[in-house]
């Protein structure tokens, strides 16, 4: 008994001692993060890119939610690092939802580097270089401009297979979306700002299209209520014979705006996704809908907040990264 409880006690102090490592290599990849990283490096990173943002967004104002989905992706599988970039076989974004990642934001990314490896060569990561342009397609569509923090590596892999498992989908619930943003150390405060981010988002009819008509034989699952009248002006816009290219705005109340008008379209019964219309429809999460409805600042404050911690995940240093000379390839 004695050499039993010493054995639990030794086997107690193990893990112990493994927690307390994987603690702080967390706060040691966070800690690497930094506002003023390329300060001495490449101290006009920053202007480089918002040049290059606000060049493609008077061509296409698509790239701005491409772009805000191209780093929400990318955080979400395997981390901040630049993985939904590479192209080749078995890339991330012949994946999944990843299919559908915007081509225009993609080409911003493409051109951001190029205009800031002519400047400061092998310097930043593309990861950082998406971060970056993430917040200043959010601040030109209208919403907070708010200070990056930057360091990261980029990554050295990019696997389809884990896309499918890390993302949420279309059909989530509130139990299944707040598991899967837990599992990333956010909040459902934080999912809900983030998903706030629809403010400015389209998604396309295969997406919703069980919330419009009633399939045969189809497995029944919740649907969230949806405003009869915007049901039938869906239907309009997605027939039973729609095009797969067919798309449909994700905030009816200003489309085109970074505010809290997504909150409002809930609030209406508008939501498209029942995965957004559900925050409105369960009562454990609506108060913050209705909040965030009510007061843009208070969304604005709660995004920022969120993206900073969505930004600090899977943070790649060391051996386990490096800067990539060209986006779509690892060096």
């Amino acid at each position: 008994m004695r050499w039993r409880g010493l054995q639990l006690r030794q086997e107690s102090v193990v893990v112990g001692v493994v927690l307390l490592l994987a603690a702080a290599a967390r706060l040691s990849s966070e800690a690497k993060l930094s506002q003023s990283y390329y300060s001495s490096t490449c101290p006009n990173v920053e202007a480089l890119v918002r040049g290059v943002v606000t060049q493609k967004l008077q061509e296409t104002f698509n790239a701005a939610p491409g772009t805000l989905r191209l780093f929400f992706h990318d955080c979400f599988v395997r981390g901040c690092d630049a993985s939904v970039l590479i192209s080749g076989p078995g890339d991330e974004h012949s994946a999944g939802a990843d299919t559908t990642l915007s081509p225009d934001a993609l080409d911003l990314i493409t051109r951001a580097k190029a205009a800031v490896e002519a400047s400061c060569a092998n310097t930043v990561s593309c990861a950082d270089i998406l971060a970056i342009a993430t917040r200043d397609v959010v601040s030109q569509a209208g919403g907070p401009l708010y200070p990056v923090e930057l360091g990261r590596l980029d990554g050295k892999v990019g696997t389809r297979a884990v896309v499918k498992h890390s993302l949420p989908g279309p059909g989530n619930n509130l139990d299944q979306l707040n598991k899967l943003f837990a599992t990333n150390g956010l909040t459902q405060t934080d999912m809900i700002a983030l998903s706030g981010g629809h403010t400015i988002g389209v998604t396309h009819c295969d997406k919703f299209v069980r919330r419009l008509y009633p399939f045969k034989g189809a497995k029944p699952q919740y649907s969230p209520p949806m405003n009869l009248a915007f049901l039938r002006q869906m239907r309009g816009t997605c027939p039973l014979n729609y095009s797969p290219t067919t798309v449909a705005m994700l905030d009816t109340v200003t489309p085109l705006k970074f505010d809290n008008g997504y909150y409002q379209t809930l609030q209406q019964q508008k939501g498209l996704l029942s995965s957004d219309q559900v925050l409105f429809a369960d009562r454990r999460s609506r108060s913050t809908v209705n909040y965030f409805a009510a007061n843009q600042t208070a969304f604005f404050d709660a995004f920022v907040a969120a993206m900073a911690k969505l930004g600090r995940i899977g943070v790649k240093t060391g051996a386990a990264g490096e800067i990539r000379r060209v986006c779509t390839k690892v060096n």
